[in-house]
């Protein structure tokens, strides 16, 4: 039976129609922005875990460049105290000399002093981001003496949390120029075997050419190379201590790089669209589409027929 008020056959593909338009425009959609899942209506779970991993990303790319900085740092405090190290040597080397009798030891003296100052100054130019880990005012308000790296963020069942990697710069500072406690490495008193107690900076002015042959002066320059020793001793500690941090800071800024590109991937997996299906799903929802708008075409001009059977 033909109706001229209910065209069944058009209905039908006018909903057909329209649902190949709809799959086309998020077809569309999909292809456009290269997303299979762009917000949370498309799926509610799947988003909400892209989104969190996305978040945490960002959080670990600061960790990174928290990472870079502090690195930076650490390698400032390595160097200035490789450089310390090589005047202690120096230091150490004089001070045997000066133990030769006839020694000119107003000549070790001005080296001595000169090694002692550029120590000093070493120290406190040893700056990164206003930071100086070298030359450490130990009274200054709000002091604390460990220095932390940001070195992760974790997220767990328990919450979140951010890891540090931490150095205690009162094992490893060099000056005080405030005379804090303890003091630093060349600035903190030491005692010989001799009972001579003398600091690293306290070798400049006179203490070397005013020594002479005399046993107890001899005794005095023994106490003085022991002296140079113990912080020599130190500062290849301190060296050590950093080292280890350098070691730990590097290989932490690989792992956080291998762990947002592994989030990285796990985003994509959960919204990324496959582009070879959807280029392929557009070029049929196309061809259906011309095939319903043909469809429909032909259900409203059965219609027309009808008026053949008057005539």
């Amino acid at each position: 039976m033909t109706s001229l008020l209910t065209n069944t056959a058009a209905m039908v593909a006018l909903r057909t129609l329209s649902d190949i338009n709809r799959g086309l425009n998020e077809t569309n959609n999909r292809v456009s922005t290269g997303l299979r899942i762009a917000q949370a209506s498309d799926s509610a779970a799947y988003w909400a875990i892209a989104a969190t991993t996305s978040s945490d990303n960002g959080a670990l790319s600061t960790v990174r460049d928290a990472l870079a900085l502090g690195k930076s740092t650490m390698d400032v405090v390595y160097n200035g105290l490789d450089s310390t190290r090589e005047s202690l040597q120096q230091m150490k080397e004089l001070l045997v000399a000066a133990r030769q009798p006839g020694v000119d030891r107003a000549n070790i003296q001005t080296q001595i002093t000169g090694l002692i100052t550029d120590m000093q100054n070493k120290a406190s130019a040893s700056v990164i981001n206003e930071q100086n880990f070298l030359s450490v005012d130990s009274a200054a308000a709000g002091y604390n003496a460990d220095k932390q790296i940001v070195a992760s963020f974790e997220r767990s069942s328990a919450g979140i949390a951010v890891s540090t990697i931490t150095l205690d710069i009162d094992t490893i500072k060099l000056i005080d120029p405030a005379g804090g406690t303890p003091a630093g490495i060349l600035d903190i008193d030491r005692t010989g075997t001799n009972a001579t107690t003398e600091s690293i900076t306290g070798l400049n002015g006179t203490a070397i050419s005013s020594l002479t042959d005399s046993a107890a002066d001899l005794q005095t320059l023994d106490d003085y190379i022991e002296i140079v020793d113990a912080a020599l001793v130190d500062v290849i500690s301190a060296s050590n201590s950093v080292g280890v941090i350098l070691a730990r800071v590097e290989s932490q800024e690989s792992f956080i790089s291998a762990l947002i590109d592994a989030n990285d991937r796990a985003v994509g997996a959960l919204i990324d669209a496959n582009m070879e299906e959807e280029s392929t799903r557009l070029r049929a929802l196309q061809t259906q589409q011309q095939l319903s708008v043909e469809s429909l075409s032909i259900a409203n001009a059965s219609a027309q027929n009808v008026l053949a059977l008057f005539r």
